[in-house]
């Protein structure tokens, strides 16, 4: 693994492809046969396979690969507003967008890019975006793959205005799970959530994990930097790790509200989970000149797994 953090030139391993809209991708590849793809459009990473390569990341067979239309599935990212809690539409509008990418970025701590291929890219506002929300910003984000097969992505958030400005944001992960009936997450328990589903009401995680059988739609506050997704029936566990995002929002819309999304297939349900890094609850606040980073690692380790420190603490957690 040394040998290739030596020698790995993360360029040549970083090719640029068209989708059908002619909008650039950028597709990441490591040694080992592990990929991941990301758009331009809305800087969302629309797959991410392992070595075998089995997709990890869950996309709808009913998407709409359209612009300004973001596409349901992959990792959305949501910026300046995550959800309804505001005044611009669902999600904000940083995953709409076409973003460019950012050739010569301020330099990241080193270990962001050492045996790695990944993508630096920008997103600014238009004039358009700044009449719905009036703050200049500059937005950094880069994907990165790892050697393992690690997937990291690492957003930067400039207030280049004259005033502060506050914004929630969240990493919308869509996870590939075989049932969901068979998932269960680990590292929430006792949690203090808002259920989204009851108008934000503050309640206490009961449960020794948590498990799938109806519709679910939390945000839990002050959640530990590390939680993980163990899929029993493909004996393949996520590991998410995240920086800055104090919450995690949790998400699957069951049967009932699968059949009301014109993008989302009726039995989809089924074999998806948004597992969220998030910062929603407290919104975070920027003075002029000040910038926010908020990291987000995704691991995908085979059988049972769990939450180990020495493990985490080897990946920089």
């Amino acid at each position: 693994m040394g040998h290739y953090a030596a020698v790995w030139d993360h360029k040549a391993a970083t090719e640029i492809i068209k989708d059908w809209n002619g909008i650039d991708q950028v597709l990441l590849r490591n040694p080992h046969g592990a990929s991941a793809k990301i758009s331009l459009h809305g800087g969302q990473v629309i797959s991410w396979r392992n070595e075998l390569g089995e997709e990890l990341l869950f996309t709808s067979n009913k998407a709409i690969f359209k612009p300004p239309k973001s596409m349901r599935g992959g990792i959305q990212i949501c910026y300046p507003q995550f959800g309804d809690c505001g005044l611009l539409d669902q999600h904000g509008f940083a995953r709409n967008k076409i973003w460019v990418i950012d050739e010569n970025p301020p330099p990241l701590y080193s270990n962001e890019s050492t045996g790695k291929s990944f993508v630096d890219l920008l997103l600014k506002p238009s004039e358009e975006d700044l009449k719905q929300w009036p703050h200049s910003f500059e937005f950094r984000l880069r994907v990165s793959l790892a050697i393992d097969g690690d997937l990291t992505l690492v957003s930067r958030v400039r207030n280049i205005n004259g005033k502060p400005f506050s914004f929630s944001f969240a990493y919308h992960t869509y996870l590939s799970v075989s049932d969901i009936s068979e998932v269960r997450i680990e590292g929430l328990e006792t949690l203090d959530y808002l259920d989204n589903l009851s108008k934000r009401e503050l309640l206490t995680e009961q449960g020794d994990a948590i498990t799938f059988e109806s519709e679910m739609d939390r945000t839990y506050l002050r959640s530990p930097k590390v939680v993980a997704v163990l899929d029993h029936e493909r004996k393949r566990t996520y590991v998410i790790g995240k920086e800055g995002l104090p919450d995690t929002v949790v998400w699957n819309p069951w049967e009932k509200k699968s059949k009301t999304m014109v993008d989302f297939g009726d039995d989809e349900y089924k074999s998806m989970l948004c597992v969220d890094g998030a910062a929603v609850e407290r919104p975070i606040t920027l003075k002029p000149g000040e910038e926010w980073t908020g990291r987000l690692m995704l691991t995908a380790v085979k059988s049972s797994f769990c939450i180990d420190q020495l493990e985490l603490q080897s990946k920089g957690f």
